[in-house]
């Protein structure tokens, strides 16, 4: 009514961020996830090294953080 029927049907699309964009992208999201496993493995076997002691829990949350962006990344399904 008094013109206000056309804002009533119209949706606002909802906000994406742009890493959304790109993991909505198959191969962008395989590629990601390849990056995040090598650089798992490189801090994994950094901290099996053992010689950076003073180091330790700088990779040890270095790990925890790239093991929770591999957790995310899992649950996002590319289209």
């Amino acid at each position: 009514m008094f013109g206000l029927e056309k804002q009533k049907k119209k949706k606002d699309e909802e906000f994406l961020f742009e890493i959304e964009k790109d993991l909505g992208n198959s191969a962008k999201n395989k590629a990601l996830k390849q990056k995040v496993e090598a650089r798992i493995q490189k801090v994994k076997e950094i901290l099996r090294g053992g010689e950076k002691k003073e180091e330790f829990d700088q990779y040890g949350a270095l790990l925890h953080g790239y093991t929770s962006v591999l957790k995310v990344l899992s649950r996002f399904k590319p289209k």
